[in-house]
């Protein structure tokens, strides 16, 4: 009977970790968009453990021309950052932003979750539905949590796919505000209340605290 348990049991034994990386090697490069640890333990076998595997797979490919990196709570197989300008030639796809979109976007990023009203008041301009819709059909914004406010307005966040765009672990890893103002990006049209505390607090804890984790 002991003998049969054995048995039953050795079935259910794990690959060697080195097996294990293998599959989780095949599953990132075979999959388009990033993938979580609980997405691939749910395609390995049982017993394997893809948190580790995912540890092991990250040290064998530093240094390399194409590196493992965390997007949100997901990790796909990315070249290098220092060497992208190789895949310029690769490039067959180009979205073009305009101003108010590039505002409206930054903003959602440097103050989710947002309403339209809130995104409305730091521009000091309406922001078209076009322009929110251009947003979320490129699916770098979505809808976020309701406010707990009358009328319950919707609020608005950015995506993992922004975060994979533009190569950041978290929004956390965005510039700081006074980068994107010297560089252009963001006007310096705050609402009173809203310059009041930067000046007080400075850009880099404001980013901090406004920011929801995605």
């Amino acid at each position: 009977m002991s003998d049969d348990i054995q048995k039953e049991e050795s079935l259910f034994d794990a690959p060697p970790m080195g097996e294990q990386e293998r599959m989780v090697e095949a599953i990132l490069f075979a999959t388009a968009e990033p993938i979580t640890i609980k997405e691939l333990q749910g395609r390995m076998p049982h017993g394997c453990d893809a948190k580790q595997a995912l540890a092991h797979l990250q040290k064998r490919y530093d240094g390399r021309g194409v590196h493992l990196t965390r997007i949100g709570d997901a990790w796909a197989m990315r070249t290098a950052a220092d060497l992208g300008f190789l895949m310029q030639r690769e490039t067959v796809e180009h979205r073009k932003l305009s101003r108010a979109a590039i505002e409206t976007l930054a903003i959602i990023a440097y103050h989710q979750p947002v309403t339209r009203a809130e995104i409305e008041e730091i521009r000091g301009v309406s922001v078209s539905r076009g322009t929110v819709d251009q947003l979320l059909e490129m699916e770098w914004i979505r809808f976020g949590r309701r406010r707990m406010t009358p009328g319950r307005p919707v609020t608005f966040v950015v995506t993992q796919g922004f975060l994979d765009h533009f190569g950041l672990e978290s929004a956390r890893d965005l510039p700081g505000l006074a980068d994107l103002r010297a560089a252009g990006l963001l006007d310096n049209r705050l609402a009173p209340d809203r310059a009041r505390d930067d000046a007080e607090q400075g850009d880099d804890d404001d980013q901090t605290e406004l920011f929801e984790d995605i």
